[in-house]
């Protein structure tokens, strides 16, 4: 929507809204840049307290995967007129210990009657000019990483159906609950000639991908064998907990996507799973992944190699 609207100009503006990638940045010295990002949550889980740290780590996501650093939060609330004020509370008590662990400080916030409850942070970070992170920039020959595993999309549908198991639910809850701090800290103190970083959300690895690589003007190929996944994502697939969100993703991308023969459908269909502050894909040079990929797993960052960047071509996105 906002594409149709009428387009404002100022020179810096580093980063806008035309390329969806994570975060807005806005340059206000030569050597120091705002990075802005908020992001409504629903509830996924039913501790209120897990909540809130869900819904802080997603929203700080958007900060890391542009290379910067939190610095401040307002929180924005929404919350049943009717209901235990002490369910808020421990909310904002989960939002906070995450907030807290991010050395980023809850400064404010805003909220409102609403029968649904939902919580979002607004977060600013800092990052310098000549050292952002955007979803465009993947070369030819790169190599994509992946850290954290996809599944939380379908396995939180199978909470929500009383029908995870405990294994499930743990599994993606501390996905869920995992700040992508050290990866970004790994990325950002060394030079691994990263070229392009995203952070997996509500798009799905494949929306995800589709958006680097229209950025990029490259191809994406992305081996589903070597995607990681969690404990129970396939089999809440092939039980049919899936959430509109994964087949709405499906909708729209999958039109770029070819896939080799013999993949499993239900491989193909958690490609498009709506992660939940999931991981951060990382194109990087050739020759140096496997010195990146050795970091982020000596810092204990779950990663994993799971394809490569292809010139300019179609399809948009091939799966092997």
């Amino acid at each position: 929507m906002l594409g149709k609207l009428a387009r404002q100009h100022d020179p810096n503006v580093l980063v806008g809204f035309d390329k969806a990638d994570d975060a807005g940045v806005y340059q206000i010295s030569p050597e120091l840049a705002l990075v802005q990002t908020v992001d409504f949550f629903t509830p996924i889980v039913d501790d209120p307290h897990t909540f809130g740290q869900i819904a802080a780590v997603n929203a700080l996501s958007d900060i890391y995967a542009m290379g910067g650093r939190p610095l401040s939060a307002l929180a924005l609330v929404c919350f049943p007129a009717k209901a235990d004020l002490g369910i808020l509370e421990q909310i904002l008590a989960g939002g906070l210990s995450k907030m807290m662990e991010a050395s980023c400080v809850v400064i404010g916030g805003h909220s409102i009657r609403d029968e649904e409850p939902k919580f979002v942070y607004a977060v600013t970070g800092t990052v310098h000019p000549k050292k952002i992170y955007t979803n465009g920039g993947a070369r030819p020959g790169d190599v994509l990483l992946l850290t954290k595993a996809l599944g939380t999309g379908v396995i939180s549908t199978a909470i929500k159906q009383q029908k995870a198991e405990a294994a499930w639910s743990e599994a993606a809850i501390r996905s869920m609950t995992t700040l992508n701090r050290k990866a970004a800290d790994v990325i950002t103190a060394q030079d691994h000639q990263v070229h392009a970083l995203t952070d997996i959300t509500g798009f799905g690895l494949v929306g995800h991908a589709r958006e680097m690589a229209l950025a990029s003007g490259v191809r994406l190929e992305i081996e589903s064998g070597l995607v990681p996944l969690l404990e129970g994502a396939l089999e809440c697939v092939r039980r049919g907990y899936v959430p509109g969100g994964l087949n709405n993703n499906r909708e729209f991308a999958e039109c770029v996507v070819e896939y080799a023969p013999g993949i499993a459908e239900e491989r193909k269909t958690i490609l498009f799973d709506p992660q939940t502050a999931g991981g951060l894909l990382i194109s990087v040079a050739a020759d140096l992944a496997e010195k990146l990929l050795q970091a982020l797993s000596k810092d204990g960052v779950p990663v994993a190699r799971i394809g490569r960047v292809l010139a300019e071509g179609k399809p948009l996105i091939r799966v092997a």
